[in-house]
C-alpha cells in the first residue's frame, strides 16, 4: 500500500485541535479520551476502555496469527489546588513536570467535584511591579506561585462557598495555533499531535479499503506523564511501537520537519531490530527522519518494560520544540510520521 499521506494534512490538524481542546491532565482524562473514541468510532473501528481508563482501538489486520501494539497518550500536564491563602488565591501542585515559570499569566479553569467550572489565572505570589520590590525575583514555582480566581473572593471562606477545595484539577489554555507555514503551536503537542497522527493514519487505512498486515491495538494511555501509563498492555502483544514526542535541542539531530526515531533514552536502549528496521524503512522510501539519544525522557514503552510486559518496543514522534512549554512542530514532521508509522503497520 502506498502511503501517501499529503492529502490527510487537514484530517491530522483538525484531530489534533480536537484533541488538544479537551482539558486532560493525568487523572483528569474522560473529554480526551471520549473525543478520541469518538474519532475512531466515527471511522468504523471497534474500541475497548481499560478499568484503568485507557482507550484501545482494534484494528483488525489481513493476517490473524499475530498482534502488534501502537500507542500514544492523551493525559497532559496540569495543576491541582493544594490549598487556600487567608486571603483566596489558590495555591497549587503540580500534575506531571509543567516548566511553571512559563505558567506565570497564563488563564486556567477550575474543575470542581459537583461540576462547576471556574476561570482564573496563574500568577506570581508577588504580582504586582508597582507594589512588591521582588516582582521580577520572585521564583515562578509552586511554592511561590497560586491561581487568581475570577470571583469576588477575599477569604478561605469565600472560596470554599464555590466549592473549591483541595484536589481540585486546574488546567491551563493550551493557545492551538495553526499556522499559514504549516507549523501547529500548542502546549500539549505532547503527545496529542501523535494520537492524531495515529488516528489519521487509520482514517487513510480505512478510506482506502486497507488494512494492516497484522491485528493491531492502538492504545492511548492516560498515565504517561506521571510515569505508568502503559503498565498494562495486553500480553497478547508480540511487539510495541510507542509514537510520542522527538525531542529537539543541543546534541540532537532532530528537526520539526522529521519523525524522530530514539535509540536510547534515560531508561535505556530501545529494542536494536525494531530501532534497525524503523530506520530502514526510512531510508528505503525517502521518510526524513533522525535517529537521536534523549537524555531526559521516559515513555509508555519503558514503563511497560518495568511493569514486566515481554515484548520488544520502540519509539518515534515528530520533532517537537520547546517540550513541556510552549511547544510547536511542523505539518512535514507529522507527515514524516504518519508515513513511518503507515510503513511499520504495512512491513511489520
Amino acid at each position: 500500500m502506498k502511503w501517501d499521506v499529503t492529502p490527510y494534512r487537514d484530517t491530522v490538524m483538525e484531530y489534533a485541535k480536537t484533541l488538544l481542546a479537551q482539558d486532560s491532565p493525568s487523572g483528569f482524562t474522560n473529554r480526551a479520551v471520549d473525543a478520541a473514541e469518538a474519532l475512531a468510532r466515527g471511522l468504523g473501528y471497534e474500541t475497548r476502555r481499560s478499568r484503568k481508563g485507557n482507550l484501545t482501538i482494534l484494528v483488525p489486520g489481513r493476517d490473524h496469527s499475530r498482534k502488534i501494539g501502537l500507542c500514544a497518550h492523551v493525559d497532559t500536564l496540569g495543576l491541582m489546588v493544594r490549598s487556600v491563602t487567608a486571603d483566596g488565591r489558590l495555591l497549587i501542585t503540580p500534575i506531571g513536570g509543567p516548566l511553571l515559570p512559563t505558567l506565570d499569566g497564563e488563564y486556567c479553569r477550575i474543575y470542581t467535584r459537583k461540576g462547576a467550572v471556574y476561570t482564573g489565572t496563574i500568577l506570581s505570589l508577588s504580582p504586582a511591579a508597582h507594589v512588591e520590590d521582588d516582582a521580577r525575583t520572585r521564583p515562578r514555582d509552586d511554592k511561590n506561585m497560586a491561581v487568581r480566581v475570577d470571583e469576588v473572593v477575599y477569604s478561605r471562606e469565600d472560596v470554599a462557598k464555590l466549592g473549591i477545595e483541595a484536589g481540585d484539577y486546574v488546567c491551563y489554555d493550551p493557545k492551538t495555533q495553526v499556522t499559514q507555514s504549516g507549523f501547529i503551536k500548542s502546549r500539549f503537542l505532547d503527545d496529542k499531535v501523535s494520537a492524531a497522527c495515529i488516528l489519521a493514519a487509520l482514517k487513510l487505512m480505512k478510506d482506502k479499503g486497507q488494512k494492516p498486515r497484522y491485528d493491531v491495538e492502538a492504545t492511548f494511555t492516560v498515565y504517561e506523564e506521571v510515569g505508568h501509563g502503559g503498565a498494562t498492555f495486553s500480553p497478547e502483544l508480540a511487539e510495541m511501537l510507542a509514537v510520542d514526542m522527538g525531542c529537539i535541542g543541543e546534541e540532537l539531530s532532530c528537526t520539526e520537519e522529521q519523525v524522530s526515531i530514539c535509540a536510547k533514552d534515560s531508561a535505556g536502549p530501545f529494542d536494536y531490530g525494531m530501532v534497525s528496521r524503523l530506520v530502514e524503512l526510512a531510508q528505503e522510501n525517502g521518510v526524513s527522519y533522525a535517529v537521536d539519544v534523549y537524555p531526559h525522557y521516559s515513555s509508555d514503552a519503558a514503563v511497560a518494560w518495568k511493569a514486566g510486559n515481554d515484548l520488544p518496543a520502540a519509539l518515534i514522534g515528530t520533532g517537537v520544540h520547546a517540550s513541556h512549554g510552549m511547544e510547536r512542530t511542523h505539518w512535514n514532521g507529522l507527515k514524516a510520521t504518519m508515513e513511518l508509522i503507515g510503513l511499520y503497520l504495512e512491513a511489520e
